[in-house]
């Protein structure tokens, strides 16, 4: 059994979707047929806006992809698996290189000493504590929305170019 055939037997059918009693309620919006076709622009629309919001959005990462996923006619498995490109391992290495390129972008850099210490402030020290961690915020925002926007584009081009070549280099073997 090819790798292709192990992903193909792994992920859910519409008549699997249909069926279940908790997802039924999704069947109007998830019975367009582009929405499970596995095609060259389906496929890297879809893990391109996986990655978006995987790496822009923290929580509900899955709905909010499978929605643009549905709005745009993109391939909603390959959006929704495409999320888990930030998990428990990748997280605070994503982050941490987002802060750095955002500060360095926006010029607001929060000095390294203001970070160490987080968790052990004590009650006269709160409002410094939170004043700290406010600090990370824009330049957090601002590298993840670079972030997630080149890695989106980069994506989809990467897939587009591989699924050509793929193509292509079929058709010169016949």
């Amino acid at each position: 059994m090819s790798l292709r055939e192990r992903l193909r037997a792994l992920i859910p059918t519409r008549e699997q979707i249909h069926a279940n009693r908790w997802l039924a309620w999704l069947g109007p919006w998830l019975s367009h047929s582009k929405l499970w076709h596995w095609s060259r622009r389906g496929v890297a629309l879809g893990v391109a806006l996986g990655v978006f919001f995987g790496l822009l959005i923290p929580i509900a990462q899955i709905p909010l992809s499978v929605a643009a996923a549905v709005l745009l006619r993109a391939n909603v498995p390959a959006a929704a698996a495409s999320t888990l490109v930030t998990n428990p391992l990748t997280f605070g290495p994503i982050y941490y290189g987002a802060y750095r390129l955002g500060a360095w972008v926006t010029g607001d850099a929060v000095p390294p000493h203001a970070i160490t210490g987080v968790g052990t402030a004590t009650s006269s020290e709160d409002q410094s504590l939170w004043q700290r961690v406010a600090a990370l915020g824009k330049p957090l925002l601002v590298g993840l929305c670079i972030t997630a926007v080149l890695t989106g584009l980069s994506v989809y081009g990467l897939i587009t170019l591989v699924w050509r070549w793929r193509i292509l280099s079929r058709r010169r073997k016949r």
